[in-house]
């Protein structure tokens, strides 16, 4: 039993709780409360989300109707928005607090802003391809040229395969000298970096805006004035080039940064130089966001008019030498199609900008396909050939675990061993110390030692090296 001191009580009072604690742990009766869901609209909000629209809608139909003189169409569409968002404010603020109503409205502003993008983006398709529907429902829209066909012959002469075949040939030049440079030019940003470098994402911002007519004219002067003294392809290509590089610098610069820098610094602790790293582990962590940027860079450059207009020419036949003679593209022969007051010519030129919409539809699938997936991140015939490697791998591992050692399993084994050097030499040295140290101590040589110094003398083994002198040899202080 313990002896308490004179001043035990007062101490043992002094160290009691207090009898009302600053922070307490609330007793679990085992009550749960619902479950939220949080991948499904609740019923509320949809219901404000669709009665606040039809109240602003029936709201501006009123005022423009009845009681005040507003007129037009976009007119009565912006004040039926105004109304919903203040009638879904209200609606919202009877159920919820100022901050769940303001993010509310915001989100429905994110949402309005989306499906307007939406809606022009699919009314422009919707009416490029109504009104050059009597051109592209011809099949010979797409495999004749304008060689024989004038603007009154009918939609069932000529076509735009010049034009397609002109555009393809332009922007794969164009893609062959901006790819490389853009993604150099963002590597040494990153990479690099220092004055120069400053120097030079000040200069390529300004250029993402710089008119392409200036682009236009400055190859027209520098290339074809000077050098090549005609319009040619080769002088598109190189205009549609300073278009699309700073773009493609950008948003490759843009991307790189992203790279965690632990990846580059666990690539420099395996021992890896610089340019070893970024081309195994940057440019393949942000491959996606490169192909992002060559997408943007492309829709920038294929579309151009003025800097095409000036440099490659007006032809209405084929010219597959972008070095030599004018070379059309889709977007000039649009602008050609459209100046003639020919109704078929009209039709013929938003068949041409309906083609030119399926083409960079087509290069962006394209694009996806190849460099669309993160790091990491494999497809199903990915995923199904890595599981046969791993199963070949361990097939043949099971099969070899039979065999010793020395026996190669495969011809690439064989080649890679170098010649005169025995494959099992570690093992013969550890055997070889372990045998020195046994003797040292007076004991007889284990049956390891013995079958390694057989398998030493045998006539189709070749002599191992020497003990190397930084393998020291076990002993009782140290017997590793």
């Amino acid at each position: 039993m313990a002896i308490l001191a004179p001043d035990a009580p007062a101490i043992a009072e002094a160290e009691e709780p207090s009898p009302h604690p600053r922070t307490s742990i609330p007793e679990r009766t085992g009550h749960v409360g619902p479950r939220r869901d949080l991948r499904t609209i609740p019923f509320g909000d949809t219901f404000n989300v669709l009665g606040s629209l039809a109240a602003g809608i029936a709201l501006a139909t009123l005022l423009f109707g009845w009681l005040t003189p507003m007129t037009g169409v976009i007119g009565w569409f912006a004040v039926s928005f105004l109304c919903f968002l203040g009638i879904y404010a209200v609606m919202s603020s009877l159920r919820a607090d100022r901050l769940a109503v303001s993010e509310r409205i915001v989100t429905a502003l994110f949402y309005s802003a989306g499906i307007v993008l939406l809606g022009a983006l699919f009314f422009v398709i919707v009416f490029t391809v109504i009104r050059g529907l009597p051109a592209i429902t011809n099949l010979n829209f797409f495999v004749e040229t304008m060689k024989l066909a004038g603007p009154l012959d009918p939609l069932s002469m000529g076509g735009i395969a010049h034009a397609i075949v002109g555009t393809l040939i332009q922007i794969g030049i164009a893609l062959a000298i901006t790819i490389p440079l853009g993604i150099a030019t963002a590597v040494f940003l990153n990479e690099i970096g220092g004055p120069f470098a400053r120097f030079v994402r000040t200069i390529s911002d300004a250029m993402t805006a710089l008119p392409s007519i200036v682009a236009g004219l400055f190859v027209y002067a520098a290339v074809v004035t000077l050098i090549t003294n005609q319009r040619s392809g080769f002088a598109a290509s190189l205009a549609i080039s300073v278009m699309m590089l700073p773009i493609v610098i950008r948003a490759s610069d843009v991307v790189l940064r992203l790279v965690p820098h632990n990846l580059r610094e666990a690539s420099y602790a395996l021992g890896t130089s610089r340019w070893r790293t970024v081309w195994s582990v940057v440019l393949p962590t942000s491959r996606s966001g490169l192909v992002t940027a060559v997408i943007l860079g492309t829709a920038r450059g294929i579309g151009e008019t003025s800097p095409v207009l000036l440099t490659s020419g007006v032809t209405a036949e084929w010219n597959l030498n972008p070095f030599s003679g004018p070379m059309i593209s889709l977007p000039l022969q649009v602008f050609d199609f459209v100046k003639s007051p020919e109704p078929n010519m009209i039709a013929r030129g938003f068949g041409a900008a309906a083609t030119l919409v399926l083409l960079v539809l087509t290069l962006f699938i394209v694009a996806r396909l190849i460099g669309g997936k993160g790091p990491g991140q494999l497809s199903d015939r990915q995923r199904r050939a890595a599981a046969a490697a791993s199963a070949r791998d361990l097939a043949r591992i099971t099969t070899s675990q039979g065999r010793p050692l020395d026996q190669p399993s495969t011809r690439a084994e064989r080649r890679a061993r170098p010649k005169g050097k025995p494959p099992r030499d570690l093992e013969w040295r550890m055997a070889q110390s372990a045998q020195a140290a046994r003797a040292e101590r007076g004991g007889p040589p284990s049956a390891d030692a013995s079958a390694s110094h057989r398998a030493a003398s045998s006539p189709d083994a070749s002599t191992p090296p020497p003990v190397s002198p930084d393998i020291e040899t076990p002993t009782e202080e140290n017997p590793s």
